[in-house]
């Protein structure tokens, strides 16, 4: 597909995130420009979120409170022909329109980029090497690495599987059924507020924890409430 003739769709699941949704919706503003859209899907706020956004945003869209439905709810009401699912605190490079047109036939693609930490801990450039070479070497793609996955692509492995944490790992499981992900070495800027207010080793532990449990097919629901 020419670059000139894909239109990405930026899809943000959204719940009380208006500390950060206008930096992240500013940087998007010139993909509107180039006739891409963002569509963002609330999951119920009950802060500013939605009102800061009404001018930033292509479609603003309720949906019922959990990320992965969030995500998929976006995808179905989206008209671009590769979806890009965006955190709300997660900040992509300037050049994303061009990083994207590179890729032949992106309807049938899927990737991610390499993740950097907002924090100045040099524990958090450490975490940073470790996702990106773990996301490499496995091709699983965390929600923070800012999945892209081509329309058709994403409901031939049957979208989002609408589970209440892991949905991350889980759709990368079925879409390495397909391919590899494309890894874009440029970086998306996530975060690292959790990190910081739960302790660093705290949260590493934590999220291994979840995922060892996930592994072992542990409740999703149960998870998500460890989670939070």
């Amino acid at each position: 597909m020419k670059s000139e003739a894909y239109k990405i769709s930026i899809i943000i699941p959204t719940l009380n995130e208006q500390d950060s949704i206008i930096n992240c919706l500013n940087r998007l503003q010139l993909l509107r420009q180039l006739a891409h859209e963002v569509v963002l899907v609330d999951g119920g706020s009950n802060d500013n979120t939605v009102l800061l956004s009404n001018s930033l945003c292509d479609k603003i869209i309720t949906s019922e409170k959990s990320r992965s439905i969030q995500m998929n709810t976006g995808a179905r009401l989206a008209s671009g022909h590769c979806f890009l699912f965006l955190h709300a605190d997660t900040v992509l490079p300037d050049n994303i329109h061009e990083l994207l047109s590179k890729i032949h036939n992106i309807e049938n693609k899927w990737g991610r980029f390499d993740i950097r930490l907002s924090g100045h801990h040099w524990l958090f450039r450490v975490i940073e090497k470790c996702m990106n070479i773990r996301s490499r070497l496995t091709g699983v793609v965390t929600g923070d690495q800012t999945l892209f996955v081509g329309r058709e692509l994403f409901y031939k492995v049957g979208a989002y599987p609408e589970i209440a944490l892991m949905e991350d790992i889980a759709i990368s499981s079925r879409l390495l059924n397909y391919s590899r992900p494309v890894c874009i070495a440029e970086t998306v800027t996530s975060s690292s507020r959790r990190w910081e207010k739960n302790g660093i080793i705290k949260t590493i532990i934590k999220m291994w924890s979840l995922r060892l449990l996930y592994f072992f097919r542990y409740d999703t629901n149960r998870l998500a409430r460890l989670y939070e």
